[in-house]
This record gives C-alpha cells, structure tokens and sequence, in this order.
C-alpha cells in the first residue's frame, strides 16, 4: 500500500508503564510525520494477552495526549474505538490477517512447518554450543516430504512455522548508522507462528511472533519509515525477509541510540524516574520533557540551540541529525528546562496543575473562595521559579502557612544570628512597631519601619534583615519582602490558620 505519504508508527506494547526511551522514539516519529508533512500511527502491540491490559493502554494514551503528540490513526483517546482506513490498529484484533498471510507463505513455499519439539531444539542448541558453532536452527525441517507433513497434520502434532531465509546476505540502510549486513547464518529461520496444529477436531493457527506481525502490519499499513530503539537493530534483518518473502517494498528504517543513566548503565528504575507518569506527578511541564526527549541524540543544525517550543522542534528536527552514540540522561538538565518553562508558564496554569500538591494546607478546590485563588496565584507565582519541579512547592512554601521559632531557632546558623545583641534589638524594635499598628501591615508600612529600626538599631544590611527574615520563616534567605508580608497578610485574613507578622514577631 502507498499512499504517497510519508507515513510513521509508534507500536507501544501496553504490558506497563510509557518509559523515557520509548516516549522519545514516539517524539521522534511524531517530529517527522509532522516535519515532512506526513502521517503519525498509534498502533497497540498486544498480542501477549496475559501481560497486556486496558489500564496500561490508558495511561500510554493519556501519557503522550499529555506530551501533546496527537496522531492521525489508531485509538481514539476518549471512547476507546479506532479512527483511519488501516485497523484495527490493536494487533489482538488483526489475528485473521495474520493467519491469512501465513497461509500464503505457506503455499508459497516461502515459509514451512516445523515439528521440531523443545526437546529438539535444546538438543540441537547443546550440540552447536559444544562445536562452538552459531546456536541457530539447524533447517532440518526444511525438506519434510508433503506426506510426513500430512501425517503430522492429521495427528494433531503441534508445529512451528519458520520463514525460509534466503542464501544470500540481508542488508539494510540504517538512516542512523548506515548501510549494514547480516549473514544468513546469523539469523536461521526464524519462527513467525508457535503453537500451530492440526487434527481431526480442527485446528488452531497458532500464535505469531512479535517479528512477524509487525512486518506484517507496517507493510500493510503503508509504514514508509521505522524509527525505534537501537535493541530492535537485531530483529530487523528478520523483519527485512518477511517483507523480502511478500514482495513488499522495505520501508527505511532508523534505530535511536541507547539512552543512558549518570553511571553509562542502561536507564532503569535505580537512576530515579523512569516513567512519563512519574514525571507528570512530579510536575514537570509537558514542553519541558518534550525539549529535554528531543536532546537526547538529537542535535540542532547550529550545534548550541537546546531551549525549543513544540512548534519550533517540529521546524528544525532532521533525521540527519540523530546521532547513533548513546544519550545520557540529565536529570540536571531536565530541571533546568523545566524551571525555565515555568517562567514562561501563565501563574493561573501553574496554580491549577499544583493544587492538589498542597493537600490538607488548602481546602478543596471546588470549595475556595475567589479571594483565596486569587491568593495561592501569587503564592505559587512567587515560589514556582525556585522550585524545579511543581510538587517542591509545598515545602518551599510552608513558611507562610506555619512557623515552628523552635525550629527555626535550632538551625545553627540562625541559631548564630539570633544570639547577637543587635539581632535582639531589631526584632524588639520591630515588633513594637507592629503591636502599635492597628489593621493589617502592608508592603508600605514594613518598609518605613525596617528604615526606623535601622536607624534605631544602628544596623544595616544582613544584620537587620536576618533576624527579621529568621523571625518571619524560620530562615535567613527567601523572597524579598514587599512581596513577602503581602502574602502572608492577605493569608491571614483568609481563614486559612496562617500566622500573621504581628503573630509571627511575638512567637
């Protein structure tokens, strides 16, 4: 099938959880569907029924519908169908397809049974080893006469079918690495269909592999280019002779480098967040994981560019660029993408995503009132820059909603300001001010006093405002305070248990 387009698939397997790697290789093809003016497929691999499951589908879709990387085809995010001319895009539905086409290499001769028991083929496999031979299929089953077949057939023997390779070396263009040769020896005939039989009661098609039903699906689904991890580099000479045995046409394909962790091991779970889920709950921005992804072998044309919108990814991604060496992952860098992200964030999104992080600090949300959104807004405007990602909030913000002076007073350091003569007669000199006020404090009103108490005190710099930042969060660093004693008034006023200054100066 062409359609003349340029046409790319991402095929998640829905046995757990959307991880890095793989959300960069659906980056990847959905950048280049949409670079080259060409279509982007979901298809759902799930063909292992006892470990693929409708919860992991979910989250896969709902992860890159949260990445923002829509596709043309396949499964329909809200009611769970399918959409385009190509399904069923969930391979569990393709079976009769499959079965169709192994029937035909069968009678074309360009696949075969194989009746070969485990027991067979472990024996087969000892022998090689102490030859220090390839451990590959010896073919034996390669030239059974029609009548044994027959036989076995109408026996019930279960069987294999096994794709006949040819004699000749299988080769490839890799857009990433080149053009690469695999030996016909190094790869045997490989099985398409296990668990075949036959009988009298009828007989069972048997389960296809994972090598075959993906040729199989990308042929007829007019995949023009297949982009994916480096470790299916070892699959593709198998899946470059079932589309050689049909007489299709081999799409270009373009295997993505290994993404590392810190120690140059392979990622996984012990470098720390490996999931698009667990990113989301950390609250990290969505453009942010897409910038950071797309760094990872990819590079842009002028060598120094690495903070990209979207849209802006979509103008400059080239497959030429992709680089084959293994990416390290960098937490660090991701962060510092993320905190630049959040700037650029309207407050009001930012406010909404962070909500439930603060839990039993803010009432419900259906519950606020307009005065307190309006509040966690500036709240979370304020603390979201020193922050790197969103769930940091509530820890960074808990000075406002309560002080511990115990706490606060242990700290060594603040321990060390407190202690002197001067820090005792700016804290006294301010909290007279305050109790002698009526109302609420202002931003106006603390400035004049912090210039009183200057002069009273004979202080300045960090030997006036340290013991009164100490005294107001417990710390010697933090926010400026025309910012700061807004919040923490307006707070107060709102019924939320906040300290105000004046109870935070007499603690």
């Amino acid at each position: 099938m062409d359609t003349g387009k340029i046409r790319v698939r991402f095929a998640p397997s829905p046995t757990g959880l959307l991880h890095v790697g793989n959300a960069r290789t659906a980056l990847f093809n959905w950048l280049f569907a949409r670079r080259m003016g060409g279509d982007f497929i979901l298809r759902i691999e799930n063909t292992d029924a006892e470990r693929s499951g409708e919860r992991h589908e979910k989250q896969i879709i709902e992860d890159l519908c949260w990445l923002g990387l829509n596709w043309d085809e396949g499964p329909n995010e809200v009611d769970g169908g399918e959409r385009g001319a190509f399904g069923p895009y969930r391979q569990a539905k393709r079976t009769e397809i499959y079965a169709a086409h192994t029937k035909r290499l069968l009678l074309d001769e360009q696949a075969y049974r194989c009746f070969c028991t485990p027991e067979d083929l472990e024996a087969e496999r000892k022998k090689a080893l102490a030859e220090h031979r390839p451990q590959v299929y010896s073919g034996k089953c390669r030239g059974l006469s029609k009548a044994l077949i027959t036989q076995n057939l109408s026996k019930g023997k279960p069987y294999a079918v096994r794709l006949k390779i040819p004699g000749n070396p299988i080769r490839f263009h890799d857009m990433v690495r080149g053009d690469l040769e695999f030996a016909p020896g190094t790869i045997s005939d490989p099985i398409l269909v296990r668990s075949a039989q036959g009988g009298a009661n009828g007989a069972s098609p048997g389960v296809p592999v994972y090598n075959y039903v993906v040729a199989v699906d990308d042929a007829l689904m007019g995949i023009t280019h297949v982009i994916r991890g480096d470790d299916h580099i070892s699959n593709t000479p198998k899946q470059v002779a079932i589309f050689e045995a049909f007489n299709w046409k081999v799409p270009e394909f373009a295997h993505l480098s290994t993404i590392l962790g810190s120690d140059r091991e392979r990622l996984s779970k012990r470098h720390g967040a490996t999931s698009i889920s667990s990113f989301r709950e950390m609250g990290y921005l969505p453009e942010a994981l897409v910038n950071y992804l797309a760094l990872l072998g990819w590079g842009a044309e002028d060598g120094k560019t690495e903070i990209f919108t979207p849209d802006q990814l979509v103008h400059a991604f080239a497959l030429e660029r992709v680089t084959p060496s293994p990416a390290i992952f960098d937490v660090e860098k991701l962060n510092r993408l993320n905190r630049h992200f959040m700037k650029l964030a309207e407050p009001a999104r930012l406010a909404s995503l962070c909500w439930d992080y603060f839990g039993g600090l803010m009432p419900g949300k259906e519950d606020a009132s307009d005065a307190v959104l309006v509040w966690f807004f500036h709240v979370v405007a304020l603390l979201a820059p020193s922050v790197n990602h969103l769930d940091a909030l509530p820890a960074k913000a808990a000075f406002i909603f309560h002080i511990d002076p115990g706490l606060a007073r242990d700290d060594e350091e603040n321990a060390a300001i407190l202690k002197t003569d001067s820090a005792r007669t700016v804290l006294t000199e301010l909290a007279a001010r305050v109790r002698a006020h009526s109302g609420g404090v202002t931003a106006s009103d603390f400035a004049t006093w912090m210039n009183e108490v200057k002069e009273a005190a004979a202080v300045d710099g960090n030997d006036l405002y340290h013991p009164v930042r100490i005294a107001l969060t417990g710390s010697h660093s933090g926010p400026d305070f025309d910012k700061l004693i807004p919040l923490i008034e307006q707070g107060a006023a709102l019924s939320l248990g906040i300290p105000s200054v004046r109870e935070r100066l007499e603690q």
